[in-house]
């Protein structure tokens, strides 16, 4: 397991489109996962234990920014071949038996990854209204366990404040988790 801390938010970069299939046999491009005030796209995989640590709170923070328009999508780009946990039939399971309420979506060719930089399982973008980037940081202090139930959620406060006013906090920290597994070159 290598660790990966990706880099501190680029305020205002645009992510290019895609269209990834889901866990729910549907297809979404990316704006098919926004809400009118937002999106959070989360990049995690079904093994990394950052990721298991705090999927209960994934699940939690993507079920409380539904009501402040913010929608919510989560990636698996890990190398299949290499992490068969990381499969299209894994991820159905891990969606059904956590009770997902979003979109968990297979960038099987791991193009997504790559044309967003993601760097490690979880790695949280954050966009307002006209997805611009304005988060890129942590769920909350929780590292490969879960902190105490009390910790600050820091995605759930940022993506609050970027309901509520489109921007997102200058300060930020960065989300800490596993390297994607990537494909062999």
């Amino acid at each position: 397991m290598a660790l990966e801390v990706p880099p501190v938010c680029d305020f205002g970069w645009s992510p290019p489109d895609f269209v990834l299939p889901a866990t729910d046999d549907q297809s979404y491009a990316l704006l098919d996962l926004a809400g009118p005030k937002g999106l959070v796209v989360a990049f995690i995989c079904n093994h990394c234990p950052y990721v298991l640590a705090v999927m209960d709170r994934i699940v939690r923070d993507a079920r409380d920014l539904a009501p402040l328009g913010i929608g919510f999508a989560a990636i698996c780009s890990n190398d299949p071949d290499s992490y068969p946990q990381g499969g299209f039939g894994p991820m159905g399971n891990m969606a059904r038996e956590r009770g997902f309420t979003f979109p968990y979506l297979h960038d099987a060719d791991q193009s997504v990854a790559r044309t967003w930089a993601a760097a490690c399982t979880p790695d949280f973008f954050g966009f307002n209204a006209e997805m611009s980037l304005q988060y890129r940081g942590r769920l909350d202090a929780s590292r490969a366990q879960a902190g105490p139930d009390d910790l600050r959620r820091d995605l759930f406060e940022a993506m609050k404040q970027v309901a509520e006013t489109g921007q997102g906090p200058a300060d930020q920290i960065a989300s800490m988790g596993c390297s994607i597994k990537w494909k062999a070159a």
